[in-house]
């Protein structure tokens, strides 16, 4: 009880503050250590495999917060399972102008259009070096300069960077907030970037001796046949899983219309059902044995459970915490455990797609949930 006071205060104090400044704030407390550890459920069914990868849970904190890799080992300790640094760029970038983060309560979401401002590869290596005995996984988030020349080498240059660091590497192309970013969906694009960042992988596993895996993040946004073919590059480069997704520029059913009015990417509750939508279609495309991240919405223990049984292997959150407070890592946890005894199910592997099919049969401008 006292814990859950003193986070409502917290909550209640950055909250007076603009959301970029908070959020600065936030990752500097973590980094003193002025925020303490939480003890989550140690369920030996939420662990997932994913290539050479032993999460001990499913749940991670998505790329976005922890950008250049600043607090990687506080945010393990708050309970995550793992955690993601990033986006990445080759070179620093201030991103857009502020204003640039904005928060929607009524709505529970939250617009940005940072435009992957950080401090760039140089910077995040030398943390992650400094970290590099300390376990956890902790995957790297790579991304293209505004102003490159060459994107897909911007993404190269990531993965040959990373390569004896990164747990995973998480290739954003799905980003609202770089202009053309998102053409890289595109199926031709798509098949010269998977092609020269496996390229890249494989290199790299010559020189460290490790394969680390790739997973492709991609955006709610997408049609049917943008759909077909993500889902058949993908299969085709064979990289080791998918991303569903990143932020979405719809703004349906929003209370807060002055909020809405403001450019960038929507997260948070309002994303959900979208990207819950997508996710479960991907899962129908690419079949069963992929590894799929289900990201958008999660804020609470019957969010996670629903992008489980959508089609999600893994599982990311942000905004979430934002509104709910550390606390929401543990009673997700608590609830994906209350959920398998409840179905007698002996791990998160088997229930993960039994809904797909009813999800992917959903109207991402509808209400509700299936």
């Amino acid at each position: 009880m006292f814990s859950s006071a003193v986070d409502a205060l917290a909550r209640k104090a950055l909250f007076s503050l603009d959301a970029e400044t908070a959020h600065g704030l936030t990752v500097k407390a973590l980094a003193t250590g002025l925020t303490p550890a939480c003890k989550v459920p140690n369920d030996g069914r939420l662990a997932v495999t994913l290539a050479d990868l032993a999460f001990p849970n499913p749940l991670g904190m998505a790329a976005g917060f922890d950008k250049n890799g600043e607090v990687p080992d506080a945010l393990l300790a708050l309970g995550f399972g793992f955690t993601e640094a990033g986006t990445v760029t080759p070179l620093a970038q201030e991103g857009n102008p502020r204003p640039r983060v904005f928060r929607l309560p009524a709505d529970r979401g939250v617009i940005n259009r940072l435009g992957f401002n950080n401090e760039g590869h140089a910077a995040l290596r030398a943390r992650l070096v400094a970290r590099r005995h300390r376990g956890g996984i902790v995957g790297v988030n790579v991304g293209a300069n505004k102003d490159a020349a060459d994107r897909i080498a911007d993404y190269v240059a990531g993965i040959e960077t990373f390569a004896d660091l990164a747990s995973y590497f998480a290739v954003n192309i799905s980003s609202p907030n770089t202009p053309g970013l998102r053409d890289l969906q595109a199926r031709e694009a798509l098949k010269e970037l998977l092609g020269r960042v496996m390229e890249a992988r494989e290199k790299m596993a010559g020189v460290h001796g490790r394969a680390v895996p790739v997973l492709l993040k991609i955006a709610p946004d997408m049609d049917e046949a943008g759909l077909d073919d993500i889902a058949a590059e993908v299969l085709a480069a064979g990289i080791d899983g998918l991303m569903v997704s990143n932020t979405t520029l719809a703004r349906n059913g929003l209370s807060d219309r002055k909020g809405a009015a403001e450019a960038g990417g929507l997260s948070g509750r309002p994303l959900f059902r979208r990207a819950t939508i997508a996710l479960a279609r991907m899962r129908l495309r690419v079949g069963p044995r992929l590894p799929i991240v289900g990201v958008g919405g999660i804020d609470s223990g019957e969010a996670a459970w629903t992008k489980i049984t959508a089609g999600a292997s893994l599982l990311q959150l942000y905004t979430g915490l934002v509104y709910e407070g550390p606390g929401l890592v543990g009673r997700i946890l608590t609830h994906l455990s209350a959920c398998l005894d409840r179905h007698g199910l002996a791990d998160l592997g088997e229930a993960s797609g039994r809904n797909a099919e009813a999800w992917a049969k959903a109207d991402p401008d509808g209400q509700g949930s299936v």
